[in-house]
């Protein structure tokens, strides 16, 4: 109720907004500039678009307007609306406010195309409009700003062409335009601006060559062009010889051709030419002791791996697999390399044609290689590299994982801190238990040059605080996680300086913090690359504060301000009166509402109950830089509990919320569910209006961001049966130990979860319904109501029936299972998944259709696997067999895979109904006959194997 009295108050004087632009304290063009833009955005924002004139900044912590006075007269400077879901267009307007610097929309939902007026604002040096929904080209005029320094429209719908007028962007140091649908070939007149620094254009759909005059930019540093078709061309040679680069990454560039020699370069520290078409042997020449990650994978490279590879002191990460190597394994890679206790080296060699080793590998603990898929591996057990030669599970160079601290609070007394669960202990202060307020910020690196980031935690807190003039203990890295690109997603917590009498920053130390991170006054560092602001989570500090004024205003101004304020004082006072009457008969209401709540006791003591205040808090306000998901009952939020706990909020919008008791209800049975491929329930928030699920957060995503395009290379064979195996087994316990037994109804991709160690867990069974117990003569049990299903993963029995029974989820995995063969969507283009793999394997191309990034594989595990998910896929359900049958024969699979490709997958060895399962059949691997990489015709299928399917 304060925030709406403050609004109000704030829209009323906004009343006085058009008598005071008529003065001496602000420019008209200016504030007709502002309320065009705010027409055009829907307005949401009244708190910000009203500022009295002696203080000329006003913020609520993602939205600042901040504007200078000239002679009494008002000049807006900076823009910055961070976050905060507008909509609607960015209006041509905006080029009237001529002395603007910063204009900041990022990550809102804004639509239109970029005005191309904003090229008459001379003066801007931040354009910043990632993560909106801008669409059409980019104007020419974009590019006659003599002052941009940061050029960032990533994350939109921009397409057309790069102009040539950006060539006259002579400041621009960063030109961040990745993840857009800009095409054609890039501009080679870009090499002219002289200060570029980072140049991102990944995933895009740029074609045409990589123009070679890029190799003449003197401060050229990143060069990002991932995923793009640049059809068959060459690297240039003179890439080799860029003064300054630091990373270049052309993944997936359908590019062809030799390997240019980046020996030359020193500063060198980041190559990833992986997925393309290039040819010839690597280059013999050392890189630079500065490299930490090569990335050579999934070409047509030949030849033997070079020594220079050899003590590279900072090396983690060396990627040479799918490729046609040959000769000997060197082993000599991680030799005269001091690593640290956190310092990592992967080192991928598999598939390829290395058949020799000379002398004994005997890596240290902190190195992992790989060499499975090389007729050295043949001999594995004679020269002693079975653990060399398995199959590596998942993508472990980017495991989600937290940052750590040194000190421990056993010993300090819980009341030596306050009670407020918003302070904690600074655990790295020097002083023993020293407890603060911290205040939270989430960053993104954007394109850092390392491959694993624990090394780096202690030099990046080095770094930050340096750069804001902080002590090191007042920064602490809370988690990371390795995103897409690859980037990388921080949440920091920064702590006031150790006093007797202080637990919290003052306003102005914390309006200097934000507003360095906010204006990027932390400079660049070619270890962490370019970042960006994602939102602050403030804690104990106020949601609106004021900047006081740098400078005094005229007796004019301050004479018009005092006459304005006089004229609406009536105004305000019976506002507010009527707002504190309107407060005092809503409060009996809500008191009476929460009271009819607390009659209802959940009778369960395995989840929490949480108040709206503690989510609100978890989640920064419900920010959208939280928001982690949306479906059919609300949106998701990753949160932070006040005891760091990170777990995923399920917030129902209003649509989709249930009666009070039915809630209730589920959340009794969803206390009762626990197994570990399910999903667990944390807790749970029904007040103010609002209903809400607290569940344990999945860092790795969901089943279908694995199996996307860019992710799907990192799920092997095993990979998938293991998540196959884990998902049924949470299904069965579902239909089998649940108690009541429960059908889930919704199983997808979407809904199978992974944890920090890829384990998977179904999710989602909210929305499932009992299953009813068969009657007196055995009937078969069904529910009949409305469906809530994803099409491509509906039974279609029950479009004829409307029955839903235990087999209509084993069909829904069924489809599941033919994902995680062929990598294929469901529904595609209106392709069906089902015919599109009957339909392959009743003409014998059944290999030609399984997705080809999961590397090598038993051929007879492959048919088998097949053969039963298109048996769960089956029309009549009759023919499909039963959960408890699924798990069976999905231990069967995992037990013929070789010795070598055993991989611990569950430990919960007792499966309900499952007899003779012990503990050792749990694992991946039963001295299985059948050879990995083994080719075999359409012609050589066994008979039988795969079932007759009616094509639908």
């Amino acid at each position: 109720m304060a925030k709406l009295i403050l609004s109000i108050v704030l829209v009323i004087v906004s009343c006085c907004f058009a008598l005071l632009a008529s003065g001496q304290l602000t420019y008209p063009s200016e504030v007709d500039a502002l309320n065009g833009i705010w027409r055009k955005l829907q307005d949401p924002m009244k708190n910000l678009r009203n500022w009295t004139k002696n203080d000329p900044c006003v913020s609520n912590w993602t939205g600042v307007i901040c504007a200078n006075q000239d002679d009494g007269y008002l000049h807006v400077q900076e823009l910055r609306m961070l976050n905060l879901n507008l909509s609607g267009n960015l209006a041509p307007e905006i080029a009237q406010l001529s002395n603007l610097t910063i204009l900041n929309f990022m990550w809102n939902n804004i639509t239109g195309s970029i005005p191309k007026e904003i090229g008459n604002i001379k003066s801007l040096q931040f354009l910043l409009l990632s993560g909106n929904q801008f669409s059409g080209s980019l104007a020419d005029e974009l590019g006659y700003l003599p002052k941009l320094v940061m050029f960032q429209v990533d994350l939109n719908q921009i397409s057309g062409s790069l102009p040539k007028s950006f060539a006259n962007l002579v400041s621009c140091r960063h030109f961040h335009m990745n993840n857009n649908s800009i095409s054609g070939q890039i501009p080679p007149e870009l090499y002219t601006m002289p200060h570029l620094m980072h140049f991102l254009l990944d995933n895009n759909n740029l074609s045409g060559y990589l123009p070679p005059q890029f190799s003449q930019m003197p401060n050229l540093k990143i060069l990002q062009l991932d995923n793009n078709n640049f059809g068959g061309t060459e690297i240039p040679p003179s890439y080799g010889n860029m003064p300054m680069l630091v990373k270049l990454s052309l993944r997936n560039c359908s590019l062809q051709g030799a390997i240019p020699d980046f020996s030359s370069i020193a500063t060198f520290r980041y190559l990833d030419l992986s997925h393309n078409q290039l040819t010839g042997g690597i280059p013999m020449n050392r890189f630079s002791d500065n490299i930490t990650t090569i990335d050579l994978s999934y070409n047509l490279l030949n030849g033997s791996i070079p020594s220079n590879f050899s003590g590279l002191s900072h090396l983690q990460k060396l990627s040479l697999e799918n490729n046609s190597l040959s000769g000997d394994v060197p082993f000599t890679i991680w030799r005269n390399v001091n690593f640290t206790a956190k310092a990592r080296l992967i080192i991928d060699f598999q598939n390829n044609s290395l058949s020799n080793i000379s002398g004994s590998i005997d890596p240290p603990s902190n190195v992992t290689i790989r060499l499975q898929g090389n007729p050295v591996c043949t001999f594995a057990n004679q020269l002693n590299l079975v653990q060399f030669c398995r199959i590596a599970l998942g993508n472990d160079e980017f495991v989600p994982a937290t940052g750590s601290s040194t000190n421990s609070t056993d010993s300090c007394l819980h009341q030596s801190c306050p009670v407020s669960e918003k302070y904690e202990y600074v655990l790295e202060s020097p002083y023993p238990c020293f407890c603060a307020a911290p205040l939270g910020v989430t960053l993104r690196l954007r394109s850092p040059t390392i491959s694993d980031f624990p090394p780096y935690i202690y030099p990046y807190r080095v770094f930050i605080t340096h750069s804001l003039g902080l002590d090191l203990y007042q920064l602490h890295v809370e988690s990371f996680i390795w995103q897409t690109g690859p980037r990388l997603l921080l949440y920091l917590k920064f702590f006031p300086q150790y006093s007797n009498n202080t637990y919290k920053f003052n306003d102005s130390e914390v309006h200097r913090i934000e507003d360095m991170i906010a204006t990027f006054s932390i400079p660049s560092n070619d270890t962490f690359g370019p970042y960006e602001l994602l939102g602050f989570t403030p804690g104990l500090y106020s949601s609106v504060y004021l900047q006081p004024s740098k400078s005094g205003i005229s007796k004019g101004a301050l004479i018009g301000i005092i006459l304005g304020a006089m004229s609406l004082a009536g105004a305000i006072s019976s506002a507010i009166t009527i707002l504190f009457y309107i407060r005092s008969t809503k409060s009996g209401h809500d008191i009476s509402k929460k009271q009819s709540i607390a009659k209802i006791p959940i009778r369960t003591d395995s989840v929490k109950d949480f108040s709206f205040e503690e989510l609100e808090a978890a989640t920064s306000g419900f920010n959208n830089t939280t928001q982690v998901g949306q479906g059919g009952y609300g949106k998701v939020y990753r949160g932070i509990l006040a005891n760091g706990a990170v777990v995923a909020i399920k917030r129902a919008q209003q649509g989709s919320m249930q009666g009070q008791i039915e809630f209730i209800t589920e959340i009794e049975l969803l206390s009762r569910v626990h197994h570990r491929n399910l999903v667990s329930l944390v807790g749970y928030c029904i007040e103010q209006g609002e209903q809400m699920l607290v569940y344990e957060f999945m860092p790795n995503g969901s089943l279908r961001d694995l199996l996307s395009d860019r992710c799907r290379h990192t799920l092997s064979f095993p990979m998938r049966l293991r998540i196959a195996l884990g998902s049924a087994k949470g299904i069965l316990y579902l239909h089998t130990e649940a108690d009541p037994p429960i059908i889930h109804r919704d199983i997808k991709a979407n809904n199978i979860l992974l944890d920090f160690k890829f384990t998977p867990k179904v999710s989602d069974f909210g929305i499932s319904r009992l299953a009813p117990v068969p009657d007196a003569e055995g009937a078969s049990a069904h529910v009949s109501t409305v469906v809530k299903g994803t099409p491509g993963y509906l039974d279609p029995e029950y479009f004829l029936t409307h029955k839903l029974t235990e087999k209509s989820d084993v069909y829904s995995l069924g489809i599941v299972f033919l994902e995680l063969l062929t990598g294929m969507l469901p529904i595609s283009h209106g392709r069906n998944i089902v015919r599109e793999v009957y339909g392959a394997c009743q003409s014998g191309l059944m290999f030609s259709i399984i997705d080809r990034s999961m590397g090598s594989y038993s051929s007879e595990s492959i048919k088998k696997f097949m053969a039963l998910a298109l048996k769960c896929c089956q029309d009549d359900p009759k023919e499909r067999p039963t959960m408890l049958e699924v798990v069976r024969e999905l231990e069967n699979l995992c037990s013929l895979l070789p010795e070598s490709d055993m991989i611990p997958t569950e430990s919960d060895a007792s499966i309900s109904g499952v007899s003779g399962v012990g503990s050792s059949q749990l694992y991946f691997g039963r001295n299985s006959p059948y050879p990995m990489n083994t080719e075999i015709l359409g012609s050589e299928l066994v008979s039988g194997v795969i079932p007759t399917i009616k094509p639908r």
